[in-house]
C-alpha cells in the first residue's frame, strides 16, 4: 500500500476499544449490527475485535468477517498483542474476509517498557521484526502500533518503525493511548516520523488516540496536516476512560473545512473530492444504533450527533436562522442524515412495512426476531399514536439484541404516592420456567423494584447508573432507562423503554442482570492490560 492513499482513511473500532468503555459490553448479534451499519457508513476498516481475548470475542470476528467483509466491503480487522498465540487466533478469526488485516502492537514508551512489559529496548526491537514478520506470513495487510507513541522516545520510535515496515507492516499506527499529547506536539510527532524514518514511504501513517483531556480529534486533524493517511476512531467517541477520536467529528470537520485540508493533499482548495469516503448521511442512524445497543447515553451538547447540536434557542440565533441558516448553521442537518423521521406506521400496519422500515435504519433481523419485534410494535401502536424511527430503535434494542435470558421479568407491580410507602412486587422466571415471587419497600418505585429484582436474582452487584430520558415528544413518548450495575470490578449495562418508566427500569435491570451472569469474566483478557509473558 503506498503511503498516501490521496484520502484519509476511516479505521473503525467501535467494537473492539469502544466495546472497552465501561457496561458497553455487546452480544454477537448487537456486534454484527453495528457492523453491517459501519459498513453502510463507508467506514474502510472495521476492528472487529481482539479475537485472542476469549472465545466469544473470537466467534464474533469471525462471524462479521463472513458477514460483513465483502469484496466490496470494508476491511476486517482484527487486533493481537506481539505473540504468535495471538496473531494466530487473529489470523483464524479474521480468515472469511476477502479483505482482512492483522493489527499487532506493542508498547515503546520507557515507562510501559519498565512496568508493564518488564523489558528493555533491545528486546522490544528482535521482538517487533519477528512478530510482523510472522503476522506478514498469514496475512498480507499487517499493521503495526506502537503502544504509547505519544510518550515514547522519538529516535527509538524511528528504530521500530524502521524495522516493522522491514518486516512487512504496510500500515503503521502511531497511538496516544493515555490521551496526553497537544496538536502541536502530535504534528511535530508526526512529521518528524515522516521526516527520519527511512522506508515511511513504503506505509500509511495511522493515529490513534484517547479524549483524556478532550484534544483527540484536534490531535488527529493536526496529524492529517503533517501526513496521517488514517484515522482510528469510534461512534460517538466512546472508549476506554474518557472514549476516543469521535468518528463523525472528524468525518464532518475534514468535510465542513474541505478547502482549508485540501492542499494538504496537494489539492486545490476548490476540489469538491470528499477527503474520506464515508457516506455522512448514515452519520445520525449509525450514531443512535450504537448508543441504543451500548447503552451509552449521547450527551445532549455533543458535536455534529447530540439532542441540541441543530437547536436553537437564543431569541438572536432564531431570527438569523430564520433569514438563513447559514447565519448559525455551519452544518445542514439532513448531510448528517437528520431528518424528519415521523413514519405512518400504525396499529394497521403489517409486518412487511415494519421489517422495511427497520431495515432502512440498519437492523437485520431473522424471522424469530422480526416476530418478537413485531408484536412489540403492535402493543406500542395500541398506546401511542404516532411511531417514530426512534420508536422502532428503542423496541429493537430493547426488545431483541438482549443476551441469552437467565432471567425473565414476568411481572411487576409498585405501589406509592405521598401516603404510602414504595412497594414493588416482582415476579421473575429462571431458564425453566420457574415462577419466583416477592415484595420489597423503598425509597421509591424504581428502588423498590431493583431491591425485588436483586432479593430474586441472588446476584451480587451494585447499581452505579439509573437514567431515564423521553425517546420522543408527547405525553405518550416511550421512556428510555439505563441501567449499570458494577460486580467484581467489571461494569454491566441494561437498556429497555416503555411508555411506563417503572416497567422500562425493571426490564432494564434484568438486562443488565442477565449479561452480568453470561458474562465471561474468566479466560477473557484486556488487550492493553494484560501481558503475554511466553510464546513471543
Amino acid at each position: 500500500m503506498a503511503k498516501d492513499p490521496g484520502r484519509v482513511l476511516i479505521f473503525d473500532t467501535t467494537l473492539r476499544d469502544g466495546e472497552q468503555s465501561p457496561g458497553a459490553s455487546l452480544n454477537l448479534e448487537e456486534k454484527l449490527a453495528i457492523a453491517h451499519q459501519l459498513a453502510r457508513l463507508g467506514v474502510d476498516v472495521i476492528e472487529a475485535g481482539f479475537p485472542f481475548a476469549s472465545q466469544g470475542d473470537f466467534a464474533a470476528v469471525q462471524k462479521i468477517a463472513e458477514q460483513v467483509g465483502g469484496d466490496d466491503g470494508p476491511i476486517i480487522c482484527g487486533l493481537a498483542r506481539a505473540s504468535k498465540a495471538d496473531i494466530k487466533a487473529c489470523s483464524d478469526a479474521i480468515a472469511p474476509a476477502p479483505k482482512k488485516r492483522i493489527h499487532t502492537f506493542i508498547a515503546t514508551s520507557d515507562i510501559h517498557l519498565e512496568h508493564k512489559l518488564r523489558k528493555s529496548r533491545k528486546d522490544v526491537l528482535q521482538i517487533v521484526p519477528d512478530m510482523v514478520n510472522y503476522a506478514r506470513s498469514l496475512a498480507e495487510d499487517v499493521e503495526f502500533s506502537c503502544e504509547d507513541a505519544a510518550r515514547s522516545d522519538p529516535e527509538f520510535l524511528y528504530e521500530i518503525i524502521n524495522v516493522a515496515i522491514s518486516a512487512g507492516a504496510s500500515t503503521i499506527n502511531i497511538p496516544d493511548t493515555v490521551g496526553y499529547t497537544t496538536p502541536s506536539e502530535f504534528g511535530d510527532l508526526i512529521k518528524g516520523i515522516n521526516e527520519k524514518v527511512p522506508n515511511i514511504n513504503d506505509a500509511v501513517l495511522s493515529v490513534h488516540g484517547h479524549n483524556d483531556l478532550g484534544l483527540a480529534v484536534a490531535n488527529f486533524l493536526e496529524a492529517v496536516k503533517n501526513g496521517a493517511r488514517q484515522l482510528e476512531c469510534t461512534i460517538n467517541g466512546i472508549g476506554e476512560r474518557a472514549g476516543n477520536a469521535a468518528l463523525e467529528e472528524l468525518v464532518m470537520a475534514l468535510h465542513v473545512r474541505r478547502r482549508f485540508y485540501n492542499p494538504f493533499f496537494n489539492r486545490h482548495p476548490n476540489s469538491p473530492t470528499p477527503l474520506t469516503g464515508v457516506r455522512t448521511e448514515e452519520i445520525t442512524k449509525t450514531s443512535r444504533l450504537v448508543s441504543n445497543l451500548t447503552g451509552m447515553v449521547v450527551q445532549p451538547n455533543k458535536a455534529i450527533v447530540g439532542a441540541n447540536a441543530f437547536a436553537h434557542e437564543s431569541g438572536i440565533h432564531q431570527d438569523g436562522v430564520l433569514k438563513n441558516r447559514l447565519t448559525y448553521e455551519i452544518v445542514d442537518a439532513r448531510t448528517v442524515g437528520l431528518l424528519d423521521n415521523k413514519i405512518s406506521l400504525g396499529k394497521l400496519s403489517g409486518r412487511s412495512a415494519v421489517r422495511a422500515r427497520l431495515e432502512e435504519l440498519g437492523y437485520d433481523l431473522s424471522r424469530e426476531d422480526l416476530n418478537e419485534a413485531f408484536l412489540r410494535f403492535k402493543d406500542l401502536a395500541d398506546r401511542k399514536r404516532e411511531i417514530t424511527d426512534r420508536d422502532l430503535e428503542a423496541i429493537v434494542s430493547e426488545q431483541v439484541m438482549q443476551p441469552e435470558a437467565r432471567f425473565q421479568l414476568h411481572l411487576v407491580q409498585v405501589s406509592c404516592g405521598t401516603a404510602l410507602k414504595p412497594t414493588a412486587t416482582v415476579t421473575l422466571a429462571d431458564q425453566d420456567g420457574r415462577e419466583q415471587t416477592t415484595v420489597a419497600l423503598g425509597t421509591g418505585p424504581v428502588d423498590a423494584v431493583c431491591k425485588a429484582l436483586n432479593a430474586l436474582a441472588g446476584v451480587p452487584n451494585e447499581l452505579i447508573e439509573f437514567s431515564v430520558k423521553s425517546v420522543t415528544e408527547g405525553i405518550d413518548a416511550l421512556g428510555e432507562v439505563t441501567i449499570r450495575l458494577r460486580s467484581d470490578g467489571q461494569i454491566f449495562s441494561g437498556h429497555s423503554a416503555d411508555t411506563d418508566v417503572v416497567v422500562a427500569a425493571a426490564q432494564a435491570y434484568v438486562n443488565a442482570l442477565n449479561r452480568l451472569v453470561s458474562s465471561e469474566k474468566l479466560g477473557s483478557i484486556h488487550p492493553q492490560r494484560d501481558v503475554v509473558k511466553a510464546n513471543l
